[in-house]
C-alpha cells in the first residue's frame, strides 16, 4: 500500500487526470441513462473530437517547447478549403490533394518557425497574424461559400470504418482482433521497461500491484473496444489517430528530438549552453504544428464531406485547452502526448455529455473555461508542492546560467584586460568566478558541438 501511495503522491500530474476522466464518465454514465457509453455514442465520440486530438498531440509539443500556436484552427479551415478546390475544381485525385494539403500545412508550419526562431518574434504575435491571415485566406478561396462534391474515398478519411473480415460473429472482427494486438504490445513494453529498472535498481510497483495495473489496462482496452466492435468497428480517423499516438510518444520519449524540446522547455539557456541548436528545434516544432493543423483540417473537411468557411473556429482553444487540461506545465517544459489525450477526451467527454443532458451551448462553454482553470490551477499548486518538498518539478535555488551575450562579453573583457595573469591564475577561483569560468568554457564549445549529438558529460 506505502509503494502505491508513494506511486500516485510522485506522479499527482499524470494519475490526477485519469482519475478525473474516469469521474466523468461514471458522473455522466449515471446522469444520461447509461447513453453515454452506449456503443453508438462512443463511436461518434472518435470521430467527432478526432480533429481536436490531432490538433492536442501538435499543441503540447509546442507548449512544452514554451510557444503556443493560436492560428491552428484558421490553418486547418485554409488547407481544408485548397484541398477541396483541388479536387471539384481542378480534378486533382483525391490522395494527391491529401498530399499537397499535407505539404502546405507544413509550409505554413515552417513560416511560423522562420519568424518564431530564425526572427525572434514571439510565437503568440506570429501566429495571431497567421490566425486572421488565413482565416481570411479561406474566405477569398472558397469565395464566402460552401464546397461539396467531394470524392467518396476522401470523405471516408472522416466518415469510413475498417472493413469486415472473418465469420459473422456479430461483432467487427478486425476491432478485436486490433486491441488484441494493442493489449500484447502493451505489456510487452510494460514488462520490458519493469525489467530494465530493476537491472539498474530504480524503485518500481510490487509485483502484485503491477499485475493489477496491467489488468486494469488489458479491461479498459478491451471494453473500449468491444464498444466499437459493437457499433460499427474502428473508425479510420480512429486508427490514423493511434498512429500518431503511437509515433508522437516515441519521438517525444525515445529520440534525440524530443530531449532537445524538453531541455529548451525546461531551460533554454541551459540547452543552448548544452550544444542542443534551439533555432532548429523551434523550426521544426512549429513546422510539425502546421503539419498536423494541416492533417485536422482534412479530416474536418472529410467529416463534414464539404469545405466550410466557418470550419476550424475555436479549433484553437480546444487544443490548447487539451494540452493543459492533460498536465502541460504553462511554462514549459513538461508535458506528454497521452495526457494531451486524456485532457482532449475530458473536453470531448464533457460536450457530449452536456450535450445528452441538454446543457445550452452559452452553459458549456462557461464550464468548460472554469475546467480549464482549475487544471491550471491544479498545475501551478503541483508545481508549488513539489517545490517545497524538493521533489520533482523543484525549483532550482541556484541562479540561473547568464545569457550567451553577457558570457560573450565577460570572456571579452577576460582576453582585452589580462586580469587574469599567469601569477593569478595560480590563485584558487573564489566561486563566482568559477561559475563564470565554467559557464564561459561551455559557451565557447556550444558552435563546435552537433546538436543531434546527446549532451556530454
Amino acid at each position: 500500500m506505502n509503494a502505491l501511495l508513494n506511486t500516485l503522491r510522485g506522479n499527482v500530474r499524470q494519475y490526477g487526470m485519469i482519475i478525473a476522466l474516469a469521474a466523468i464518465v461514471i458522473l455522466f454514465q449515471i446522469t444520461t441513462d447509461g447513453v453515454l457509453l452506449k456503443p453508438l455514442n462512443v463511436s461518434n465520440l472518435v470521430v467527432q473530437n478526432a480533429q481536436i486530438l490531432i490538433l492536442a498531440i501538435g499543441m503540447v509539443i509546442v507548449i512544452v517547447a514554451r510557444h503556443i500556436d493560436l492560428s491552428v484552427g484558421s490553418v486547418a479551415a485554409f488547407v481544408g478549403a485548397a484541398s477541396a478546390i483541388m479536387m471539384t475544381q481542378y480534378d486533382f485525385p483525391w490522395w494527391l490533394a491529401v498530399f499537397l494539403g499535407l505539404l502546405i500545412g507544413a509550409a505554413i508550419g515552417a513560416w511560423h518557425g522562420f519568424w518564431v526562431a530564425y526572427v525572434g518574434i514571439p510565437a503568440f504575435i506570429v501566429t495571431l497574424a497567421s490566425m486572421l491571415l488565413f482565416r481570411g485566406l479561406t474566405l477569398v478561396v472558397l469565395k464566402g461559400a460552401t464546397v461539396g462534391g467531394l470524392p467518396e474515398q476522401f470523405k471516408a478519411i472522416g466518415n469510413g470504418f475498417l472493413p469486415e473480415i472473418g465469420p459473422d460473429t456479430g461483432f467487427h472482427n478486425l476491432t478485436l482482433l486490433i486491441a488484441v494486438a494493442a493489449v500484447g504490445v502493451l505489456i510487452f513494453l510494460e514488462v520490458r521497461r519493469r525489467n530494465a529498472q530493476t537491472a539498474y535498481n530504480f524503485e518500481v510497483l510490487p509485483f502484485p500491484l503491477f499485475a493489477v495495473k496491467l489488468a486494469l489496462l488489458t479491461i479498459v482496452i478491451m471494453y473500449f473496444a468491444y464498444l466499437l466492435a459493437d457499433a460499427r468497428g474502428l473508425p479510420i480517423v480512429g486508427l490514423i489517430l493511434a498512429g500518431l499516438i503511437v509515433i508522437y510518444t516515441f519521438i517525444m520519449n525515445k529520440t534525440v528530438f524530443g530531449r532537445h524540446v524538453y531541455a529548451i522547455g525546461g531551460n533554454v539557456d541551459a540547452a543552448t549552453m548544452s550544444g542542443v541548436n534551439t533555432k532548429r528545434v523551434d523550426f521544426l516544432v512549429m513546422t510539425n504544428m502546421g503539419l498536423l493543423a494541416g492533417l485536422a483540417g482534412l479530416v474536418t473537411t472529410a467529416r463534414l464531406t464539404a469545405a466550410n468557411p466557418k470550419a476550424g473556429v475555436n479549433f484553437e482553444l480546444d487544443a490548447i485547452a487539451a494540452a493543459f487540461i492533460g498536465g502541460a506545465a504553462v511554462t514549459g517544459g513538461v508535458g506528454t502526448v497521452v495526457g494531451a489525450i486524456i485532457g482532449g477526451l475530458v473536453m470531448g467527454i464533457l460536450n457530449n455529455g452536456m450535450s445528452l443532458l441538454g446543457v445550452s451551448i452559452d452553459w458549456q462553454q462557461a464550464i468548460k473555461g472554469l475546467v480549464l482553470l482549475l487544471a491550471v490551477a491544479f498545475d501551478v499548486w503541483n508545481k508549488r508542492r513539489t517545490a517545497g518538498s524538493g521533489g520533482a518539478g523543484a525549483e532550482s535555488a541556484e541562479p540561473s546560467a547568464p545569457p550567451p551575450d553577457k558570457l560573450a562579453e565577460e570572456i571579452e573583457a577576460m582576453e582585452t584586460t589580462g586580469a587574469r595573469s599567469s601569477g593569478e591564475l595560480a590563485r584558487p577561483l573564489a566561486p563566482s568566478e568559477g561559475v563564470t569560468a565554467r559557464s564561459a568554457e561551455a559557451e565557447l564549445s556550444v558552435d563546435s558541438v552537433d546538436s543531434d549529438d546527446p549532451p556530454k558529460t
